[in-house]
Order: C-alpha cells, then sequence, then structure tokens
C-alpha cells in the first residue's frame, strides 16, 4: 500500500496558493486513477482509495497535518516507508521538482507537523514555488495565489508530479531522480 499525501489548507481561499500545491497534485492523481471518496471523520481528511493506493489531503489546516496523516496510517496499518508526502518548498524555484527521504522539514509547518507524529523517513516531492524577497514576507508569499503567468509553470509541474507519483511504488528512488527531476527558472546550475 501507498499512502499519497498532499499538503495544503482547506478552503477556497487557500485553492490556488503557493501553499496548497500539494492538494492540486491530490486532486490530479483522484481524476487519473478514478480513486472512490472513502473520508470518515476520524480521518480529518478526504481520504481517497484506487486499489492499493491511498490520496489523502488533510484539512486540519498546515501546521496540523500529522494528525489527519497519522490516524490513516494507523486505521490502514501503511508503515512509512509507503507514505510520499506532496509539498511546496519556498528553497527552490518555480516549476522545479525534486526527490528525497527523510531531512530536515525546512522550516515547512505541514512537514515538522508529520516527522512528529509519524517520523520522517518518509518520501517527500518537493515543488519548487519561490521565495520572497524578504524573509518576514514568506507567511503571505506561501499563502498568495500563484499569478497567470506563473500558472503555465505550475500546471507542468502538477502534471510531471502526478506522473512521477504513480511511479512511486515501482522504481528506485536514484530512478525516479533520473527520470523526473525537473529544473525551474532558477535553478540552472542545479
Amino acid at each position: 500500500m501507498t499512502l499519497y499525501v498532499g499538503l495544503g489548507n482547506p478552503g477556497p481561499t487557500y485553492a490556488k496558493t503557493r501553499h496548497n500545491i500539494g492538494f492540486r497534485v491530490i486532486d490530479r492523481l483522484v481524476a487519473e486513477t478514478g480513486a472512490r471518496d472513502i473520508s470518515k471523520k476520524s480521518f480529518e481528511g478526504h481520504l481517497y482509495r484506487e486499489g492499493d493506493r491511498f490520496f489523502l489531503k488533510p484539512l486540519t489546516f498546515m501546521n496540523l497535518s500529522g494528525r489527519s496523516v497519522k490516524a490513516v496510517m494507523d486505521f490502514y496499518k501503511i508503515p512509512l516507508e509507503d507514505l510520499v508526502v506532496i509539498h511546496d518548498d519556498i528553497d527552490l524555484s518555480l516549476g522545479t521538482l525534486r526527490y528525497k527521504v527523510g531531512g530536515s522539514s525546512g522550516g515547512h509547518n505541514g512537514l515538522k507537523s508529520i516527522d512528529a507524529a509519524v517520523g520522517g523517513d518518509y518520501l517527500r516531492l518537493r515543488i519548487g514555488v519561490g521565495k520572497p524577497a524578504r524573509k518576514s514576507e514568506v507567511v503571505s508569499y506561501v499563502l498568495s495565489p500563484f499569478t497567470e503567468q506563473e500558472e503555465v509553470i505550475v500546471e507542468k509541474v502538477v502534471e510531471a508530479a502526478t506522473d512521477a507519483a504513480l511511479k512511486v511504488p515501482t522504481i528506485s528512488l536514484n530512478e525516479l531522480k533520473s527520470r523526473y527531476t525537473l529544473k525551474g527558472s532558477g535553478d540552472a546550475g542545479a
């Protein structure tokens, strides 16, 4: 079994924000796989299932995402190595797609919450959303929508992240990195 978790905040106010790019990938995964809704109140999120794949959008708000993830993992007895978290990353330029297992949360409150609830050794699909000019602007930046020009790039990276996510159970991390890494506009030498 594989549990895919897209990070974001619930409600229409946040739907098109940078912080909700994980939700957008989950929506696409659900649409492409035909997964059915199996949500329960105790999961504190929207949960969908197709075969042995689960797709979760926690509805606890970003800072408490770990509660929802833990509830689903405990209920279905999903091991940590079968957890895939899809999230925004301000340390990567817009359009970048990278992968890693474990490591620091990088200040991302959703990852901090998941790490505290279930541990940190899970696969992370990191989607670059760019960075504001000043550190003091991070919160307003990640809670702001993409511009019309950025949306063109976002659509491409969401499609690529969806394709990569569906390959996760069948290929190694190195192959995933080799075949599905995308470089954003500011990652020329990366």
